[in-house]
């Protein structure tokens, strides 16, 4: 392929300078090589391009046809060859970015006009999706995941450490009572989160390892975490979400995390994912970058507790 676009480039240097011996200066090649180059053209096309004389050389009605052809490809293949070394120097292009519906909504989307104001050639589509996603099969340039990353051929960098919360609205808890052990908490209402293996709709598990689990059962179950957080400021139960799910309910009081004797499952990490190659395009690596920089060395999650209770944690009511 890389003789045949060599042999197009020399066809149409001919053409443009009227002679073998030009084309071959202008090229840096002998015009023994020019020669071959054509002669290889017309024996492939079946085709003569030239009519040659000692004195002149004109098209035929075939080589005509060739030239508008060529020079078509060739400019189109400059373009594409441009357009991807600009990209090396600016980021550019449309970038499909998938990630958590919950998360997106709060620590995604308001982040976005930024990108797109230090970025502006380069368009965002940013799809919500609570389950996992197939960044080669469905055409995704990066995804964010929350969960510990399996080993894969997907490559991934990591962007912030999640905190576990358990938390219920004042009025569960001034009607049901408070817990302090997580054995009584199959005594209340529970709200599961059905797509987590772990903290699922039925049970819940506590300690640094997970050594502790804890039958659950409630009201309502739902696979998106928005949902479950809505039931709870309403009063319906008690919750184990993610401290993204809640942190503006817990600053502001609509909900409150509980002391327990045993501390919540350590959370999963904040990772972007994205399909291993030769290079990581340009538009790509801008994002994860700025994201990195928007959730580090303190995620706006946490930052957000801070500001209320002067310290790094949420406080814990017992």
């Amino acid at each position: 392929m890389a003789d045949r676009f060599t042999s197009m480039q020399v066809f149409v240097k001919v053409v443009q300078l009227g002679n073998f011996s030009a084309a071959a200066r202008a090229l840096g090649l002998s015009p023994t090589m020019v020669t071959k180059h054509v002669t290889t053209l017309e024996a492939r096309l079946g085709v003569t391009l030239f009519r040659r004389s000692t004195r002149h050389l004109s098209l035929t009605e075939a080589g005509r046809l060739f030239l508008e052809g060529s020079q078509r490809i060739l400019t189109d293949l400059e373009e594409v060859e441009l357009a991807v070394s600009e990209q090396r120097r600016e980021p550019r292009g449309h970038l499909r970015l998938n990630a958590p519906v919950s998360f997106a909504i709060r620590y995604v989307a308001p982040y976005l006009p930024e990108f797109s104001r230090l970025y502006p050639h380069v368009t965002v589509e940013l799809g919500l999706n609570d389950r996992t996603v197939d960044l080669i099969d469905e055409g995704w340039d990066l995804t964010l995941r929350i969960r510990k990353m399996a080993a894969s051929t997907l490559r991934s960098r990591r962007l912030a450490t999640i905190r576990m919360v358990v938390c219920a609205a004042p009025s569960y808890l001034e009607r049901a009572g408070t817990p302090t052990r997580v054995e009584e908490l199959s005594q209340h209402q529970c709200l599961g989160y059905t797509l987590s293996a772990i903290n699922s709709a039925n049970r819940w598990s506590f300690g640094e390892k997970g050594e502790k689990t804890i039958p659950i059962s409630g009201p309502l179950s739902a696979n998106n975490g928005d949902v479950l957080r809505e039931a709870a400021v309403a009063g319906e139960g008690i919750v184990y979400q993610p401290v993204f799910v809640v942190s503006e309910e817990l600053r502001a009081g609509r909900l409150r995390a509980l002391a327990l004797d045993l501390p919540p499952l350590p959370g999963p990490d904040l990772h972007a994912v994205y399909a291993p190659g030769m290079s990581l395009p340009l538009k790509t690596r801008a994002m994860i970058d700025y994201l990195t920089q928007c959730y580090t060395p303190t995620p706006p999650w946490e930052q957000e507790l801070q500001s209320c209770a002067g310290h790094s944690t949420p406080p814990q009511e017992g």
